[in-house]
């Protein structure tokens, strides 16, 4: 699904607020909860920087002493 730039300030604006109720091209999605409203903006936010939702995430660990 193509997400937009509207769409995630619409999201945003509403997690600002608090409220977990969302209308964006007269379509209302209730989320569970701020935390699956959060998801859902980060979820978006890698889809339009194009990373997709299931790409590969790589992190490397930190050591104070070296390995």
């Amino acid at each position: 699904m193509a997400h937009t730039q509207e769409e995630l300030d619409a999201l945003k604006a509403a997690f600002a607020r608090g409220v977990t109720r969302v209308r964006f091209n007269g379509e209302e999605v209730q989320y569970d909860s701020a935390t699956a409203l959060l998801k859902r903006i980060r979820i978006i936010e890698a889809d339009l920087a194009g990373h997709g939702a299931g790409g590969i995430s790589v992190s490397y660990p930190r050591t104070l002493r070296g390995l």
